[in-house]
């Protein structure tokens, strides 16, 4: 078992972004990354998706998994993409409202995992059931904690994190920053 490294592009300028899948910020960074690429060149910058799990986004934990299980699968970080832009895309199916009420309050990780199975056609349930899972997820935590990463999304460029970067911003003024 293998998880693909969630990146794009390869260029010299490292952009890292720090997701928590259904918070409303990072599914916002999220959907700007492919442009970021288009903008600042894939010969220029590489992206590197990095994931922060965050309890107060309950279902936060059995998400990341799936994203890291898919990018275990024959398409690598394709898939887990394709179960991130499934789970932005219905986010409020994914979260809770107020982070504590709500109809997934029923819902169980079952259930969750056949959402995303269901929204990004990627089939990852026994891939998520796999206990080796374990090493990449804490990868990405302990990553996220050496590097003083808190909450979601908090942006790095080669290294060093950019506290004046927002999901808000235009993607025009990632790329300035990139180039």
């Amino acid at each position: 078992m293998q998880a693909d490294d969630l990146s794009w592009g390869h260029g010299p300028r490292i952009f890292e972004v720090f997701l928590e899948p259904t918070c409303p910020f990072s599914v916002k960074a999220f959907n700007k990354l492919d442009e970021l690429l288009a903008q600042a060149g894939e010969d220029n910058i590489t992206v590197k998706i990095r994931l922060q799990s965050q309890p107060w986004h309950m279902f936060s934990g059995v998400i990341v998994r799936c994203i890291l299980a898919a990018s275990t699968l024959p398409g690598g970080k394709a898939d887990a993409k394709a179960v991130m832009a499934a789970v932005a895309a219905h986010r409020e199916e994914f979260e809770f409202e107020h982070h504590a009420a709500g109809p997934n309050m029923d819902a169980t990780p079952n259930q969750i995992i056949a959402r995303i199975e269901q929204y990004s056609g990627v089939k990852l349930a026994q891939a998520f059931a796999d206990p080796q899972l374990q090493g990449p997820i804490k990868w990405h935590c302990k990553y996220a904690r050496q590097n003083g990463i808190h909450v979601s999304p908090t942006f790095m460029i080669d290294g060093l994190v950019q506290a004046d970067l927002s999901s808000g911003d235009p993607v025009a003024d990632w790329a300035a920053r990139l180039a």
